[in-house]
């Protein structure tokens, strides 16, 4: 034993003491920090990773995924065959009851899903009165085989919801402002029916619509309802939401990247052309069908 009763450390364990101490630190640290370190939500909770439950006043969280229906323009009927994913928060305030839509933290509140369009490219016809070099591109962009045409549904203004009109079938239970993206070789990657300055708003319902002629009325569903973790999380599977009243402006963008853009307008008329653009109220229809999970933010937060 050396002075003081402490054993004497050799050369090697001398130079070993720091490092060891070092490490002493940084795992204590780290175990300190773990506790504020955000963790994600779990188990019947784990849908719900990108609900913003740090914003103050969320107390909802929401996420749903439409995996079948269909999003039709006159007579361009678009199947819904990919799932799309919805999902953010809610700030509900007890005393009015009015509900504000809270986008999710990563951005995606509604994901870009890419929908084939059937017939592609070769439904939209070049018109006899395009200039000729014009129809010699379009020609070998068709004879190359490039004619698919995807359509995905984005996000251009504030999503309106109401979990009160989605029990009770009331209008306007959920409202998303969106743009319809065409994408395609030839159609370039800014070709949009609907913008945030003149968007097509789906007002959908689980209930009845009302539109004018010459659509009927169509009916969504609430679908079956499960209340589970104690009464904290809500789902609605095979939830049918519809809408046939609104409203599609003509295209825009169409074609910018041939050319340097100098056919745009041509482009964007033959699409108008072919899709019926644009196309007033009643003769358009949305149907998404899928499962909706409705939690509160406190259990959320309490899974992670």
């Amino acid at each position: 034993m050396t002075r003081m009763g402490m054993p004497h450390l050799g050369r090697g364990a001398r130079r070993m003491a720091p490092l060891l101490a070092l490490a002493a630190v940084s795992l204590a640290a780290l175990g300190f920090a773990a506790p504020a370190l955000a963790g994600k939500p779990t188990g019947k909770f784990a849908n719900f990773g990108e609900c913003p439950t740090k914003v103050s006043g969320v107390n909802f969280c929401v996420f749903a995924q439409t995996s079948s229906g269909e999003f039709k323009i006159k007579k361009t009927e678009v199947p819904i065959t990919k799932t799309i994913t919805l999902q953010g928060g809610i700030i509900a305030n007890e005393s009015t009851g009015a509900e504000t839509f809270v986008n999710a933290t990563n951005g995606e509140t509604l994901s870009k899903t890419p929908e084939n369009v059937p017939g592609g490219l070769l439904k939209i016809i070049a018109p006899k009165d395009w200039p000729e070099i014009l129809q010699i591109i379009f020609n070998e962009f068709i004879d190359k085989g490039v004619t698919g045409v995807n359509a995905s549904t984005e996000l251009v203004g504030n999503v309106g919801i109401s979990r009160l009109n989605l029990l009770t079938g009331a209008p306007d239970a959920l409202s998303l402002p969106v743009r319809v993206h065409l994408e395609n070789s030839f159609l370039g990657g800014s070709c949009y029916v609907g913008s945030k300055a003149h968007p097509v708003t789906l007002e959908l319902t689980t209930g009845t619509t009302s539109p004018p002629l010459p659509n009927e009325p169509i009916t969504g569903s609430i679908g079956e309802a499960e209340l589970i973790e104690g009464g904290t999380l809500l789902i609605l599977k095979k939830n049918s939401l519809v809408n046939n009243t609104f409203a599609a402006p003509a295209a825009e963008g169409c074609g910018s990247q041939i050319l340097f853009g100098l056919f745009t307008g041509v482009i964007d008329s033959a699409v108008d052309s072919e899709l019926e653009l644009p196309s007033v109220s009643g003769n358009n229809t949305a149907i998404l069908k899928g499962t909706l999970e409705n939690a509160e933010a406190a259990a959320v937060i309490k899974s992670e």
